[in-house]
């Protein structure tokens, strides 16, 4: 999918902390989603496509929680001074933060979704910003989770990237978004 530019986009990294990484449960692919989402910061700084990250305040006592060394972004994933980092502590990253004023700053219409968990920050963040209006594409191999004690990750990825693909966004690859 070729990004217009004129056609005002933004990328949204979902809570690609480091938290997710050092759980005895590791995240599903976790290495390949390093690298699809460091290919799609890579084009977005080439395309002068702002980046939004979010950092998920977790409870007490959590790898994630605020402060720990978990709630960091992910050493692996270069920060510029220009990226706006959002702190949330629901899974929706428009509840109760000012991702939707950003947005509307920078006058965004379109929203380029990756992240983790799958079925938790990065549906309900699609969602959201499919009913609030805008175009949203998510990165069918740039979000992941863990499996479940009745899913594996790979089933809980593919279902959510058919229902999101159905409804809620466009899923695309990563290598092709930028194409």
């Amino acid at each position: 999918m070729f990004i217009n530019t004129e056609k005002n986009t933004a990328l949204l990294i979902i809570d690609l902390q480091i938290g997710p990484f050092l759980k005895e449960k590791l995240i599903y692919k976790g290495d390949e989603l390093l690298n699809n989402i460091q290919f799609l910061i890579s084009k977005a700084r080439i395309e002068q496509i702002p980046i939004f990250f979010t950092k998920h305040n977790g409870k007490a006592g959590t790898l994630n929680q605020k402060g720990n060394r978990g709630w960091e972004v992910h050493p692996s994933i270069p920060l510029f001074k220009e990226d706006v980092i959002i702190e949330k502590d629901f899974p929706d990253s428009f509840q109760q933060t000012d991702l939707q004023q950003q947005l509307v700053n920078k006058k965004i219409s379109r929203i380029i979704i990756t992240g983790i968990q799958s079925e938790v920050c990065v549906d309900a963040t699609c969602r959201r910003a499919y009913s609030l209006g805008y175009e949203v594409i998510l990165a069918e191999d740039g979000h992941s989770t863990y499996d479940s004690n009745i899913l594996n990750a790979s089933q809980i990825i593919n279902h959510h990237n058919d229902i999101h693909a159905q409804w809620f966004a466009n899923v695309q690859k990563t290598k092709d978004i930028f194409l």
